[in-house]
């Protein structure tokens, strides 16, 4: 039986692949950093796939789930330019109107629990796919390869 130590680290693994996919996504920026993110990103998962022997329809499945969160990262991207122009005006009135300030800040949050629950549910459909020795491989391969301190 694996641990919840375990369990948690290999979720955490995973979802750090796909939250680092979200938030080069989500800043994007001159040059498609956004798609050499992903592309990063995308060679990590593999990476991190590879010791645990994942068959070719866990792998589809697992692509599937990385694509729709990259996608609902990219859509909150695309309206970035948009938000910022709103945000300017604010920024530029006389006095702030702090119901529009609320307003726009309540929208924002929104968007961002879109995203990051866009992450959650492609983090518990990998999770369901693999079998209890894939994720335990996987979350061993992020324990050896994850930045910053390790302990």
């Amino acid at each position: 039986m694996l641990s919840r130590r375990t369990i948690l680290g290999s979720l955490a693994v995973l979802g750090v692949g796909l939250i680092a996919s979200a938030a080069a996504f989500a800043h994007g920026g001159p040059g498609g950093r956004h798609g050499m993110m992903k592309r990063m990103v995308s060679s990590m998962i593999d990476e991190a796939l590879e010791p645990a022997n994942v068959t070719a329809d866990q792998r589809a499945k697992i692509y599937a789930a990385r694509d729709r969160a990259f996608g609902a990262a990219e859509a909150h991207r695309q309206t970035r330019g948009a938000h910022m122009d709103e945000a300017l005006a604010l920024f530029e009135s006389d006095t702030i109107d702090p119901g529009r300030m609320a307003t726009f800040r309540a929208q924002r949050e929104a968007e961002h629990r879109q995203v990051a629950d866009a992450i959650s549910q492609a983090i518990t459909e990998v999770h369901d796919v693999l079998t209890p020795a894939q994720r335990k491989a996987v979350a061993d391969w992020i324990r050896a390869h994850r930045p910053g301190p390790r302990g």
